[in-house]
């Protein structure tokens, strides 16, 4: 599969470099970072064959009586979010100590289910604005628009306290200034953009690398408060910027770094602007997807096809949960979830451990 997944890359890849022309032709989306978290291909037995898609396992717990719970991602083998997906869309198979290979559960009898983000989940996301010099005196008010516009997209229709959004901008000062708080109100966020003005920033230089940097520890303290009440969070770090770094403050190594190190349930995107950027630092950072605006004129634009892969990105996280009927005594157990979307399947294997299992899960 690795060998299909290289392929697949290589092409895209190729079609990436031999294009050029408008901003559409600048985006960097069909990423695949590889990784299935804490799961493993399928055993053999099963003969599934190729996976066209990826299930990327987050986090798993077991809860008494019998129930098991899998926090996963699904992408396709380019790495682009699958949202939309239902509870009959998978098949369970489990493998106990006795079983050659997997038996198949019924889905019915397991009470599976996916379980509404609003109960479960918890996704904030952080929009990160450049505001040095450059920006205000050239684009503040292209990128006001852009930034409402990418608000209204990726904020829910009725609010939902699941869902919530903090603006921060910076410049050269050393420094991330919060513009809005954590919030799950629109017009909040809507309103503190619309009060941006060209006096802001008392520092014109660009601390790009420092900002990279502070945003991803505000996300991890985000993400680890977001999961706490037995809740499951995730998070995203919107950057955008129409330079490089000028304030020398930070290494780009150590920006890199602390993307590259940063939990799994953070995504990361970056917005550019101009010909001054640095695109292959911006696809770095933004390692989820990363998009280019020529002028200013395009830049509603990149915001909205950004807005567009947070939404799916937030949308393409499952709690799966079921009833097992595995029980206490049997020990440890191998656990393989299958999903057929249409023409496409993918499945991801892994285990849990019944002890203290007893009958009566719902």
């Amino acid at each position: 599969m690795k060998s299909y997944f290289s392929y697949a890359i290589l092409v895209f890849s190729l079609l990436l470099f031999i294009s050029c022309g408008n901003a559409d032709d600048d985006v960097n989306f069909d990423l695949n970072q590889g990784e299935l978290g804490e799961g493993k291909e399928p055993d053999d037995c099963l003969n599934f064959g190729e996976n066209e898609l990826l299930l990327s396992i987050q986090d798993q717990f077991t809860t008494l009586p019998g129930k098991v719970s899998i926090l996963f991602k699904v992408s396709d083998n380019l790495g682009n979010p699958v949202s939309g997906l239902t509870a009959n869309q998978f098949t369970i198979y489990e493998q106990g100590r006795n079983d050659d290979c997997f038996n198949t559960i019924s889905s019915s009898e397991s009470f599976a289910r996916i379980s509404p983000n609003s109960q479960v989940f918890n996704n904030n996301t952080l929009l990160v604005l450049d505001l040095s010099n450059s920006v205000l005196q050239s684009s503040l008010e292209e990128l006001k628009t852009a930034s409402t516009s990418f608000v209204n997209n990726v904020m829910p229709s009725p609010e939902s306290s699941s869902f919530k959004m903090a603006i921060y901008w910076f410049d050269g000062e050393d420094e991330l200034h919060l513009l809005n708080e954590l919030t799950s109100s629109t017009t909040e966020l809507t309103d503190a953009i619309a009060g941006i003005d060209e006096n802001i920033s008392n520092d014109p230089s660009t601390d790009l690398y420092g900002a990279v940097i502070k945003s991803t520890a505000i996300a991890e303290e985000l993400l680890q408060n977001s999961t706490q009440n037995s809740s499951i969070g995730a998070a995203s770090v919107v950057l955008f910027t129409d330079g490089t770094d000028q304030a020398s403050r930070f290494t780009e190594q150590s920006a890199l770094n602390a993307v590259d190190n940063a939990n799994r349930n953070i995504s990361f995107f970056t917005i550019g602007l101009g010909a001054e950027i640095d695109s292959e630092v911006l696809d770095a950072i933004g390692k989820t997807a990363s998009v280019v605006a020529s002028n200013a004129a395009e830049l509603e634009t990149t915001f909205n096809q950004i807005s567009a892969r947070v939404s799916e990105q937030a949308n393409s996280f499952y709690l799966f949960e079921y009833c097992t009927p595995k029980r206490d005594g049997s020990g440890e157990n191998n656990l393989v979830i299958q999903l057929t979307n249409g023409s496409l399947q993918g499945a991801v294997q892994t285990k849990f451990n019944a002890n203290g299992f007893t009958g009566g899960c719902e």
